[in-house]
Parts: C-alpha cells; structure tokens; sequence
C-alpha cells in the first residue's frame, strides 16, 4: 500500500478543535460555586481530578459522618484527568516489567492490589450509575519492530514464570485479525487488566457522586498556603479559609503545598488527536471489533484506542519536557507535535487516507524517577500526599486515595506495610542539571528504538540507577 501523502496527511489536520474531545462535551455539568467565607471541616482534600475525587468518596464511604470539603482551583477534571487516553489500568507500577524490576518481592500483592483496585472501580461506577462507557476490553501491546516480538515473547514467559499468566501472546497473523495494520509484528493481550473509559464522564461522575454523599466541593477555589492552625491546619484561599483536622493533596503536576516534595516531580507534555467518527467501510478496513486498547512497544511509544461512537484516538510519541520544568500554557498545543502524530498515524493505518481528526490537545502530567506513584505524610501525619502517576493515574489514583486516607487515620494495613508506599523515588536534580539529563535520556531512548532497542552506555547507568523519563 502506497504511503499517505504529505499534503494529506495535512490536510487531516484542517478542522482539529485545540481542546481535549472528552472535554469539548455540551452534557459537561456546570461548576460549583468558589469559596467566599471560611469553612471548618475533617478533612479537606486539595484537588479536583481523580485523586482528589476518589479521596473524597472513599472517605465519605468509609465513615459517612466524616465531614469532608473539597477545593479545586479550577473545575473537577478540566487537568489530566480530562484529557488522558481513558486507559483504566489494574496496573500499579507503571506495568509488569517496571514493578518486577523495582519491587520483585512483592510484586505478587501489587499485581493482587491493582487487580482489586479495578474491581473496585468498575463496582464504583455500577452503584453510582457513573455514565463513563466503562468497557473491560485489555490491551494489546503490540510490535512493530523485531527485537519488539523478542521482547514480547520474553515479558510472556517470565510473568508465567512467576505465575503472572493471564496475557495472550499473538502472532503476526492473530494480531491483524484484532486490528489490521501492516505495521503490527505481532502483540500481547492483556485481556482482563485494563479497562477503556471517557475519561472526563468519569472525573464527572465522581464529582457528583461525592456531592450526593455530602461531600462539600468548591471550584474556582486555589490552595494558596497551608499552615498549622491549633490541633489542625489551615488552608488560604482567595476569599477565605478552610480549617481542617486532617488534608489530602491530591494536586500531582501542580506545585504541592508540601514544598519539599516538589522536587520529586517534573512536568512533562503529552499530546493526542481524535479522529472524526469512522464510516462502515472504514471499520472494516481496519477491524478492531473487540475494542482494545493499544500501545506500541517503543520508548517513543504511541497509545491508541477507539470510542464507542467508532473515532480514533491516537496520542503519546512526544513527552516534551519544559525548560526548567516550568509550567506553561503554550506548550499546551504544539503543532509540530500533532503534524508528527498525524503522520504516524497514517503509517500505522494507511486504508484510513482522507480521514480527519476533530481534535487536538496536549498538557502537563506528572512524572518521577520511579514511573510510578510515590506517598508520604508531613505536617506531624496530618497532612497525606500521593503523586507521580506517569500517565497511569486513571486506575492508580484510586488506590492511591486510599493509601492516603490509611495514612491520614495512622493505620497500619497491608497498603501501608509495602515497600512501594514507605519508600520514595530519587528526587531529580536541580535546574539545568534536570533539564539537561532529560534531554540526554529523550534523545538515548529515541536512538535505542532507532538501534533495535540496544540501549547505551547513558541509558544503562540510568537504569542501574532506577532513574528515568517516561510518559
């Protein structure tokens, strides 16, 4: 099949709307009113995206007389989680191959973990009548180099080997029949253990299920400050106060009011496309009647799903990390970025020339030198924290929110005694040190796909490290 042309591929591009499709929704509720007075509560839980949402509802769940508010500096899910894939992960460690390289020993209770966290959260959505198109489809990682089918093949072998079966391994021919593309060498189907979702109607149907519960929840409301206050704490804002016995910081990316872990993160930009809605014939032409999620094998990988009213959304590739680590809303958009993906995207599926995409977005998530989220306490045990979810925060948060509340009531449970809870990644260094090494690594891991995955000797004293950079 002949490649799609430059002009076209272009011209795909014409009609893309630069906000997050999930967003650009006219059923999207409207906000709640600011703070405009001080307010005394249990527990005061900063940040209105999944982590802060789930915090809020499993404290309510866990004791309905808890009296819980809730500020979000902008609306409940206009950040990350309304703009994710909407891959809901059992995963809590950033995969298989991440947590069995950091935490081998318990790895099995991890991997029981997150099984049950998405249990949990597929119950959640069912008793809440959360309206977020929840499908448990799997994941295929797939393939599109040989070393990639190597690989493959070994990640298979070793979680059956320690009794982590479950992943379907497919062929050239089996993974084509899934989803056609002649770019797939073949894939591994992880059947059960990812779920696809709206991401938005998700952090949406928290909101309102934590208000059906009593939870109070302004908007348009900033944490500005925190300071002790008597036996608890007191939160700033822009017109007034919350005092609480008890906080949760469920901010990730954004700057925490616990300044010395901020060092702990970095930003880094991640970008998407959704197609317009496919026709009959070009549903045929690509398959993909099981509804997957996908993601390719490389370290510049691409995640690709399909939505319930049959569009494509493609995202991933760049994870563009900001001078200095600043936070900053041009790079919000990057049409460089979205020309690369459209590109991409016509190399991956070909038969679809002359489709174009509605959408383009990108924006910050939060990263660390583990991948994967990282807790603590501070203010005395008064204060909890939960951040670094490296893109996987759709499924993780939850669990994450409970590992919070745990903290916060000084409980000791089977969350708390994990070695991945007590323990911390390594800070990134200082500017320009961070921003340098990054670029250092970004460029190593594009010339390891471009080298059949031989790492260098940059990459390898990283991984000994257990440092890295990923999206």
């Amino acid at each position: 099949m002949a490649p799609v042309a430059m002009r076209s591929v272009t011209r795909s591009l014409s009609d893309a709307l630069p906000v997050s499709y999930w967003l650009d929704d006219p059923g999207k509720p409207p906000a709640q009113p600011a703070l405009t007075s001080d307010e005394h509560c249990d527990l005061l839980v900063i940040g209105g995206g999944y982590s802060g949402l789930w915090t809020a509802l499993l404290a309510k769940e866990r004791d309905p007389a808890r009296d819980v508010v809730l500020i979000e500096s902008k609306e409940a899910g206009w950040a990350a989680s309304g703009r994710n894939g909407g891959f809901c992960a059992a995963s809590l460690t950033h995969g298989f191959a991440n947590g069995l390289a950091r935490w081998p020993n318990e790895l099995a209770k991890l991997e029981e973990l997150g099984a049950r966290n998405l249990d949990g959260i597929e119950a959640a959505v069912a008793r809440y009548g959360i309206d977020c198109d929840f499908e448990r489809t799997g994941e295929i990682d797939v393939a599109t180099e040989p070393h990639q089918v190597d690989e493959l093949r070994e990640m298979q072998e070793e979680a059956e080997r320690l009794g982590f079966g479950g992943a379907v391994f497919l062929d050239r021919d089996a993974v084509r029949a899934e989803v056609d593309s002649p770019t797939f060498l073949a894939g591994l189907w992880d059947r059960d253990g990812v779920a696809m979702l709206n991401p938005a109607k998700l952090a949406w149907g928290l909101k309102q299920a934590c208000l059906g519960l009593g939870v109070r929840i302004y908007e348009n409301t900033r944490g500005l400050k925190m300071s002790a206050s008597g036996a608890g704490l007191a939160v700033r804002t822009p017109y007034g106060r919350v005092f609480a016995r008890r906080v949760a910081l469920g901010t990730n990316i954004f700057p925490s009011l616990v300044k010395r872990i901020r060092p702990y993160t970095v930003p880094v930009y991640d970008y998407a496309l959704m197609t317009e809605p496919l026709s009959a014939d070009q549903l045929k032409a690509i398959g993909w009647q099981n509804r997957q999620g996908l993601g390719d094998s490389a370290n510049q990988f691409h995640y690709f799903r399909i939505t319930p009213d049959h569009r494509i959304l493609w995202g991933g590739y760049d994870a563009i990390y900001p001078y200095k680590g600043k936070l900053d809303s041009e790079y919000d958009h990057r049409p460089e970025t979205y020309l690369k993906l459209a590109q991409h995207f016509f190399t991956c599926f070909p038969q679809l020339d002359g489709l174009r995409f509605s959408h383009a977005w990108g924006g910050a998530i939060d990263t660390c030198s583990r991948f994967s989220a990282f807790f603590g306490t501070a203010h005395g045990g008064k204060v909890a924290y939960a951040a670094g979810y490296t893109g996987l925060g759709v499924g993780a948060t939850r669990f994450g929110a409970d590992v919070m509340l745990d903290l916060l009531d000084g409980a000791r449970t089977e969350r708390t005694e994990l070695e991945m809870v007590r323990s911390k990644p390594m800070p990134f260094p200082p500017e320009p040190i961070a921003w340098t090494g990054i670029a250092l690594t970004k460029w190593s891991l594009a010339r390891a796909d471009a080298r059949g995955g031989r790492r260098n000797l940059w990459l390898k004293t990283m991984d000994r490290l257990g440092l890295g950079f990923d999206s």
